[in-house]
């Protein structure tokens, strides 16, 4: 079969690989999409966090096949998968981004997704991703069946817009709060979405690209702010009486959307961070203790939130036309990482092998 596999920073090649065969508990699909997300870019890109530095071990392990963004049909089953995960030949399905491995003490206090081996689609030799014409899901994943009634290429975004969820589930928004989500790509446009279904009493999404707010208002926000347009720290603050907002949801990947959030939101406020930085932050943790004695929360994958993105999608709560911009041929990958990278013309680039 066709697949994209990485050797390195900036070495993706598409190559011949070995169609997978399935074990007992293990499942086949044909993918019919998959999208390129931010961590794929950055992983390109050489980000210490896949690559590692002087404080860790890179996490990728090349040559491996990338992609964990992806749907596909059920191309055959191992003994046992199919009473497993109630699949047959045939089905639309797919798979956690993570393939726990249940022996840790994370994955028995059924904290799955931060489990120690941490095996996620497209980085780990156990888990090769999607950006192929076949993949393989593991005995262990955690597989969903996805109806027929989602376009393929939304479909692919389950697993972004089930990251989404889970951070805005780690916000504890309240009925009466300001919630500003920076970043309206698809991790913020996910957000917007999961938090509109929150009724907040007043929901801000901030991004450089005013076509990507339009986008915004049409995923549920209230309002939208470009930084190269006003002082947003200063907007919020004027909306607010001087207090700031009550949840702040930094989905940029960028060190001064960490900088403003820590500016914007209130004393007391919850800061949930839900990005792949390629370099160190630097604030001033001051703001964070002494001054404003903030929650601060990370958002790392997305625990049991397949079903709802399933039905989000299903309900047509997002304008998914509008953020899946491109689909390409999978020979066409490298077109599709550099449309990611540039951000100009693109929100969601999805590959069809």
């Amino acid at each position: 079969m066709q697949a994209v596999i990485c050797h390195g920073p900036e070495d993706y090649r598409l190559e011949e690989a070995a169609v997978p065969e399935p074990g007992p508990g293990e499942v086949v699909i044909r993918v019919e999409s998959v999208g390129i997300c931010a961590s794929d870019l950055k992983c390109y890109l050489g980000a210490p966090l896949f690559w590692g530095d002087e404080h860790r071990e890179g996490y990728c392990q090349p040559p491996v096949i990338p992609g964990h963004e992806f749907v596909g049909e059920v191309a055959a089953l191992g003994q046992g998968a199919g009473e497993k995960y109630g699949l047959a030949v045939g089905d639309r399905a797919v798979s956690e981004q993570i393939v726990p491995c249940w022996n840790c003490r994370f994955c028995h206090h059924g904290q799955y997704w931060m489990c120690q081996t941490h095996n996620v689609y497209g980085f780990r030799q156990a888990t090769f991703g999607a950006m192929a014409e076949y993949m393989l899901f593991p005995a262990g994943a955690l597989n969903h069946k996805v109806p027929r009634t989602i376009p393929v290429e939304h479909a692919a975004f389950i697993e972004p817009l089930a990251c989404s969820i889970h951070a805005v589930q780690r916000g504890t928004i309240e009925f009466q709060d300001v919630v500003v989500i920076a970043g309206a790509g698809p991790l913020g446009l996910g957000m917007v979405a999961a938090a509109r279904m929150k009724n907040p009493k007043l929901l801000i999404a901030v991004d450089l690209n005013d076509d990507r707010l339009e986008t915004a208002r049409l995923c549920g926000a209230d309002m939208t702010l470009n930084p190269r347009k006003v002082d947003v720290v200063d907007e919020v603050l004027k909306l607010t009486d001087g207090y700031g907002c009550d949840v702040y949801f930094e989905a940029t990947g960028h060190p001064a959307a960490v900088e403003s959030g820590l500016r914007m939101v209130r004393k007391l406020g919850t800061f949930v961070e839900f990005s792949v930085m390629r370099e160190p932050v630097t604030v001033d943790w001051t703001i964070i203790g002494d001054t404003k004695e903030l929650d601060v929360r990370g958002a790392h994958l997305s625990p049991y939130c397949y079903p709802v993105a399933i039905k989000m999608l299903e309900e047509k709560r997002l304008p998914m036309d509008r953020i899946v911009t491109h689909s390409l041929p999978l020979a066409d990958f490298q077109k599709g990482i550099d449309l990611v990278g540039a951000g100009t013309e693109s929100i969601k680039v999805t590959l069809t092998p």
